[in-house]
């Protein structure tokens, strides 16, 4: 079955066919005899065939630090949400947390003629800047502000600023389990933080309790030892992730410590195995997949034409569990 045949089953013109199929201007009366004949053969339009009038392939490329991750999992259901509405796939590229990865799929992308490409950035180097500029279609980072580029962001050192003034308020030596600064969010925000609120309390003494950790849970252990062995004193810890922060807990309970009474534990992120930790974490809400369905919105409208780079920076909520100290009331 081709386009021929569906105008002539029709007994309307090729051309009134090929305007149907394109999104233009066709009479109620010859619409409702194409899609008559259309439902009556199962006709489905040949995508290369599209691709190659509109030069556009409907895909659009989602580059990802790694698979096994709940806020990931949440941008990533946001993003494919919108672009399935718009009738457009997503091709997903998995890094491992390998910044030349992400340079290779950049590569692997521009070489595909996909349409757009979504990066949840962790790392960005001068290697990847280059990669942005020799793209030829448009491109939204995710999780990075990254200066130049349309992104969508969180407000990281507030939040961490936020949570921190909260825990010194029941809390007399903090430590912090933070990760690389190479990251500019989570590692080198979040931290710069945490470090103005203990500015702010007065509570800087040339003594930090600093180390840092992997993204997962046996590094979070093994970092919130360290920190332990060092400072016997801390009363409080304080993890750039909740998957630090349950590590650090489980470090916690296998040297006999009560969470929050001897040590108070705090995360971000507010991801579901903070949940069903106990006690629950206290952490930092991210609203994952608002920002991921922002993102692709982004996305599509530079596909479509607009070429204005846009900064959007995304809220954040302090959730309070049982894994920190009730504070006094301020009534």
């Amino acid at each position: 079955m081709n386009i021929n045949e569906i105008a002539n089953l029709a007994g309307v013109s090729r051309a009134t066919v090929s305007r149907y199929l394109n999104n233009g201007y066709v009479s109620q009366d010859k619409k409702e005899k194409i899609q008559k004949v259309i439902a009556q053969t199962g006709y489905q339009p040949s995508a290369y065939a599209k691709t190659l009038r509109t030069k556009k392939t409907h895909l659009i490329g989602v580059i990802i630090p790694k698979i096994n991750s709940d806020s990931i999992s949440r941008m990533v259901a946001g993003i494919s949400d919108v672009l399935a509405e718009a009738g457009y796939q997503l091709l997903l590229a998995n890094t491992n947390n390998d910044e030349k990865e992400e340079l290779k799929y950049l590569s692997v992308f521009k070489q595909n003629n996909i349409d757009g490409i979504i990066l949840l950035g962790t790392v960005i180097t001068k290697e990847h800047r280059k990669a942005f500029k020799e793209l030829e279609v448009p491109i939204v980072i995710l999780g990075q502000q990254v200066d130049g580029y349309s992104c969508v962001y969180y407000d990281d050192f507030n939040a961490a600023r936020e949570l921190a003034e909260m825990l010194l308020e029941t809390g007399k030596k903090i430590g912090y389990i933070g990760v690389t600064q190479k990251d500019e969010a989570v590692g080198k925000r979040r931290r710069e933080g945490f470090l103005a609120a203990l500015q702010e309390k007065d509570a800087l003494d040339g003594n930090e309790a600093y180390s840092e950790a992997e993204f997962d849970m046996e590094s979070g252990c093994e970092k919130a030892k360290e920190l332990l062995g060092k400072h016997p004193e801390l009363d409080t810890i304080f993890c750039a992730t909740d998957t630090i922060a349950i590590g650090a807990m489980n470090c916690l309970k296998e040297q006999g410590k009560r969470i929050p009474q001897d040590v108070q534990i705090a995360g971000m992120g507010d991801s579901r195995l903070a949940m069903v930790t106990t006690p629950k974490l206290t952490t930092v809400h991210y609203f994952y997949k608002s920002c991921g369905m922002e993102a692709a919105k982004m996305l599509l409208s530079q596909v479509q034409g607009d070429r204005v780079r846009k900064e959007v920076k995304m809220g954040y909520e302090i959730v309070v569990h049982d894994s920190t100290r009730q504070r006094k009331s301020r009534d």
